[in-house]
């Protein structure tokens, strides 16, 4: 079984919503064998807990838009981890911190990687400015 056609649209929208404001090191997941209570999982982390709220807020609003309301979300008022079940898909944005500490992408590594373009983050090579 692989993720429906709907949770992979779903997870595109919560990808580039997350992108939109600079989550690092986003990966999609198709969970879809491994339970049968989602179909893809969306982990995203950011190095401080104003920017996990903001791609947090981001994702909401856009996949509002897109006709879809959280069934849950935990985790917003601590902003360390937050977690929007959307039923297909379940959306961890993670301070950078907790993304190491627990690993979803090394307890969920058996599963296929969805690749997004949406997922690429444009990361600046060197703001320390010229050297010489």
């Amino acid at each position: 079984m692989t993720a429906t056609d709907e949770a992979l649209d779903l997870a595109r929208v919560a990808v580039a919503a997350a992108a939109e404001k600079k989550a690092q090191d986003i990966v999609v997941l198709d969970v879809s064998d491994q339970l049968v209570i989602t179909d893809c999982f969306v982990i995203a982390s950011a190095p401080n807990e104003r920017q996990v709220q903001a791609i947090v807020d981001e994702v909401e609003e856009m996949l509002r838009r897109h006709g879809a309301k959280p069934t849950r979300r935990e985790g917003a008022r601590e902003g360390r981890w937050v977690l929007l079940d959307f039923v297909d898909v379940v959306v961890h944005v993670q301070h950078t911190e907790e993304r190491g500490f627990y690993g979803l992408d090394r307890l969920w590594k058996d599963c296929p990687r969805v690749e997004f373009p949406e997922a690429v983050v444009d990361v600046p090579a060197d703001t320390a400015g010229p050297t010489g």
